[in-house]
């Protein structure tokens, strides 16, 4: 099986693939079959145990084995918590993990100025999104920033809009204001609303539904009417399913991502060289050896 997982600001996505039994039969190195997914919080302070004993529970809750786990692959935005992630894996799942970031094999290639400055994340969503519906294509991820990462009919990563998400829209406006309540997030029953939380709602919703497809509008003046667009993350079926231009909803793309850059890097590595044969020196017996004759014309030395 493999393990993929998805560190963002806010919450960690994880989930398992596993080969199809056919696949397996033939020695096949595709993981396939998604076969279970959750979503934690990101909690940076947590130690390595502290993980170690998450991880393992939601294995236990699927009845899935720790010791089926043969490759581990990370998309992480938040540094701090790369190096405890790593001993995880190397500590309870006895596997070296691969993080995305400069020096993996994507696939891809980047053309922003400074290709080091984008998030992993963005990079894992766009080679899904090519991958699984061709280019050009537009992936939007409604996390704890709402990206947008656009892709050349090439497969090229060309760039894309960073703008805060709705949560943090919410949060500052609750923070802001002493008298309105904190609301779900949900889409409004009528967009004219009759009570606070019902205006509240409608605000955060159709307001941000504004944003994507305004944002969305203009990049498809550049990209052309006939880029694909696909939402995930968190809140992608809520603003993807009212959006004008959003045509696909897709709530694994960056797992699906990350294991199509895993299995990219473990084929892209070159097979192990035999180690070279010993040489067999000719077994004499120290009673047989001749006696080394000194140097002509110098006395032996002792």
């Amino acid at each position: 099986m493999l393990l993929v997982l998805d560190v963002g600001n806010t919450n960690t996505v994880l989930g398992v693939f596993a080969k199809e039994a056919k696949a397996t039969a033939a020695g096949s190195s595709r993981y396939e079959r998604l076969v279970a997914n959750w979503r934690v919080a990101t909690i940076a302070t947590q130690t390595v145990d502290e993980y170690g004993v998450l991880f393992r529970n939601l294995f236990s809750m699927d009845n899935l084995e720790a010791k089926g786990i043969h490759g581990i692959v990370i998309s992480s935005v938040v540094p701090p918590l790369d190096s405890t992630l790593r001993q995880v894996c190397e500590r309870y799942f006895n596997v070296k993990p691969l993080f995305v970031g400069p020096g993996v094999k994507t696939g891809m290639p980047v053309l922003y100025e400074n290709p080091a400055e984008v998030g992993a994340d963005r990079i894992v969503n766009s080679v899904a999104a090519f991958e699984k519906y061709g280019g050009p294509c537009v992936s939007v991820d409604f996390g704890t920033a709402t990206t947008f990462d656009c892709v050349t009919v090439k497969g090229e990563y060309q760039g894309g809009v960073i703008c805060p998400g709705i949560g943090i829209s919410a949060d500052a406006l609750f923070a802001r204001t002493a008298r309105l309540p904190r609301v779900d997030m949900r889409k409004p029953a009528a967009i004219i609303g009759t009570t606070t939380v019902g205006s509240l709602q409608s605000g955060l919703y159709y307001g941000y539904l504004g944003l994507v497809d305004g944002i969305l509008e203009l990049l498809l003046k550049e990209l052309g009417e006939d880029t694909s667009v696909v939402a995930t993350g968190g809140l992608a079926s809520l603003i993807g399913t009212g959006s004008k231009y959003i045509t696909q909803v897709d709530d694994f793309l960056t797992l699906e991502g990350l294991r199509i850059i895993w299995e990219r890097n473990v084929a892209a590595k070159p097979p192990r060289e035999p180690a070279p044969a010993k040489l067999q020196l000719p077994s004499t017996p120290v009673a047989e050896r001749p006696t080394p004759k000194a140097w002509p014309g110098k006395p032996r030395s002792r």
